[in-house]
Order: C-alpha cells, then structure tokens, then sequence
C-alpha cells in the first residue's frame, strides 16, 4: 500500500522519493561549488604565473628567465606551471595578450562614446599605447620586451596590429590615414621616452593628423 521495504525505513514511497531527490540535489550543490573552487583556484594560479613572469621578464630579459625563476616568484611548484602552459613561449605569449587584449573592448567603447575625433584618437591611444608603456618602461629590461615580442613573436604583435589599424581606421574614416598615422607612432617610440613625454608626442601629432 504505497511502503517500501529499502532502509529509508517503511516510510511512504513519495516520501522516500523526496529525501532520494533532496540528497541529489543538496550532491549537485557540492559538486557545483566544489567545480567553482576549483576554476577559481586555477584562475588565481594562473593570474600568479602570469604577473611572475611579467617581472621576471623585465626584471632578467627573456632569454635569461627560466620556469623555476617563473615558479619561485610565483610561489608555485614549476609542475604547475606546466599545466597552464606548454613552455615558456606559451607563457610569455599569454603575457602579451593579457597585457594587451584586456584593453580592447574599453578601446572599442571609445568609438561609441561622445566626443570629437581628436578625443577619441587619443583616448584610444591612451588606452592601447601610453597604459601599457607605462606599465613596462620603468623596468630594466622593457626595451628587450617590446623587440622579443616583434622578433620570435610576430602574430602576436600583428594581430596587435590589426586591432589597432581597425580602431584607428574606424575613427579617421581613411584606412591610408590610418596606417600612416601608425607609422609615425612608431617613430615617436624609438628613443624610448618617459610616459609624459611620449603622451605630449601623441597629442601634437594628433593635433596634426585630426
């Protein structure tokens, strides 16, 4: 008469089929929370590879980080970081695009955003240009940073490129302009200079261009 003889104990079946559905739910639940744990431990051990290597990259060079250098200032075993990523490589291409692929959507934004073509072209640099410069040219070794990425990582930097070529394009409405107006960028950047002064070049050429 709807009982069941199972060790959840002569209990009416509908009953015993509640609790059998509450203990999957309440299982799912701990697996669910235990697979978040997990992602976010691994987010924050990869975000810790990734800002070691950053220092040491520009603290030492690159040819002169190792993995274990990567792993002690990371505080992690360097099995570890081979389970991120296959070498070093790989490490330091994440790097570069961490460093740089985090701006675009905020570049793109300015695109949309109220303001002349002259605020925008600057905002804009501002974002993909002088943010990252200053970031990095404080460092000893920045200089080697920014030619190891052109020399052995060429796709990196010109998918860079190309994202830069669109935003620029899409506010000078000219792509020839566009890519003449990136041409002399590069120029004001070859002696190195502090942020402001390089921030002080962009807007003079700007004022040129727009």
């Amino acid at each position: 008469m709807g009982f069941t003889g199972s060790s959840e104990g002569r209990m009416p079946g509908g009953l015993a089929r509640s609790i059998q559905i509450d203990k999957v739910h309440k299982y799912c639940q701990l697996v669910r929370m235990s697979d978040e744990k997990s992602q976010e431990r691994d987010a924050q051990r990869r975000a810790a590879i990734l800002q070691a290597a950053r220092e040491c990259f520009l603290q030492f060079g690159y040819t002169k980080t190792s993995l274990d250098d990567i792993a002690r200032r990371a505080n992690i075993s360097r099995p570890l970081i081979y389970r991120k990523f296959k070498n070093k490589d790989d490490i330091f291409t994440a790097v570069i695009e961490e460093l740089f692929e985090t701006r675009y959507p905020r570049a793109e934004q300015v695109l949309t955003s109220p303001g002349t073509r002259r605020d925008k072209l600057l905002r804009v640099y501002e974002i993909l240009l002088l943010e990252p410069w200053d970031e990095l040219m404080g460092a000893p070794m920045a200089a080697d940073f920014y030619e190891v990425c052109s020399r052995l990582f060429p796709q990196v930097e010109a998918k860079h490129v190309r994202m830069q070529l669109k935003l620029t394009q899409a506010i000078l409405e000219n792509k020839e302009l566009a890519e003449v107006f990136m041409l002399a960028v590069d120029g004001l950047q070859g002696d190195l200079p502090a942020t402001r002064v390089l921030r002080r070049r962009l807007q003079l050429l700007i004022e040129r261009f727009v």
